[in-house]
């Protein structure tokens, strides 16, 4: 059975933050909402649209009477906030987090808040948009949360922040936390690592090719120009907490570009082809399982 989640206290209130805040009053309206954000201009935005119950202006102020807390800010600085909430938390009080590198994240909290209950999780969702204004209620339904509890954690904490996520629409899938970091090494770091190089290259042949690359730019570029819009602050962390399961990928990445290289360069079509074609059937499988659809533009309208 699960324990009761009666108040959550969110706290960052950028784009993952406020949507939480926004889904919780749409789909748990029981459920009392705190925020708190280092940015006194940020809560000021957070009061003005009123996604929250209370946004408090002090972090141990913001967890007295949380159930559950949630620590929606970059990875690199997780055991700093963690360690400024201690003072106000409940004895019972479970603390998660949204990182999108885990075990790092784990150990952070777990040896700022020895004494506390400590389940991470990871909501595979998000835009390139941040701030309070850019959240939306929607933002997890039908999208995957990895949760990755420490091996001592009891079942019923477990169940309460499974149950959390379910119930703003997200598909729950427990993960021990560094296979976590090793899937989302390939499927979301790799790719943003990726755009950042090329949207950046792209930037210093831009004045080679006086402004035509921007000025030409197809489909594919401008996805890589989307992702690449991506917070700084939190993909440098998220880089630095995860950076031996980025590197092994990143090498694994590098051969199989190598071995593309060679196959342009010696004319070798049926490599190509059967690469791309096995590629193609990846991006049919992401569609068929919803997390993404068909449509033009790989679904994104202008």
């Amino acid at each position: 059975m699960a324990r009761a989640i009666g108040h959550v206290t969110i706290v960052g209130l950028g784009l993952i933050g406020s949507s939480i805040a926004r889904a919780v009053k749409e789909r748990l309206p029981q459920v009392t909402v705190t925020g708190h954000d280092a940015s006194a201009d940020v809560r000021a935005a957070a009061r003005a649209l009123g996604f929250c119950d209370a946004v408090a202006d002090d972090p141990a102020a913001a967890v007295a009477y949380a159930d559950l807390v949630i620590l929606a800010v970059p990875v690199g600085c997780m055991a700093e906030v963690a360690a400024a909430l201690a003072p106000g938390l409940r004895a019972d009080a479970i603390i998660s987090d949204v990182g999108s590198s885990k075990r790092g994240v784990a150990d952070a909290l777990a040896r700022a808040l020895p004494d506390h209950l400590v389940i991470p999780a990871h909501p595979v969702a998000g835009t390139e948009n941040s701030g309070p204004a850019a959240g939306f209620a929607s933002l997890f339904e039908g999208r995957w949360c990895i949760v990755t509890p420490p091996a001592n954690a009891p079942g019923d904490g477990v169940a309460a922040v499974t149950g959390f996520w379910q119930a703003l629409g997200a598909k729950v899938e427990t993960m021990e936390a560094a296979h976590h970091d090793r899937v989302l090494a390939v499927t979301s770091h790799l790719p943003h690592l990726i755009a950042y190089t090329i949207v950046g290259t792209a930037s210093e042949l831009e004045e080679v090719t006086e402004s035509e690359v921007i000025k030409y730019s197809a489909g594919g570029f401008r996805d890589f120009t989307r992702i690449a819009a991506s917070d700084p602050v939190m993909w440098r962390d998220v880089f630095l907490a995860n950076k031996e399961a980025v590197l092994e990928t990143l090498q694994r990445f590098n051969e199989d570009l190598t071995v593309l290289q060679q196959a342009i360069r010696r004319g070798d079509g049926g490599k190509l082809e059967d690469w791309f074609t096995r590629t193609r059937a990846i991006r049919r499988s992401i569609i068929e399982q919803g997390q993404d659809d068909a449509a033009p533009d790989f679904g994104r309208k202008h």
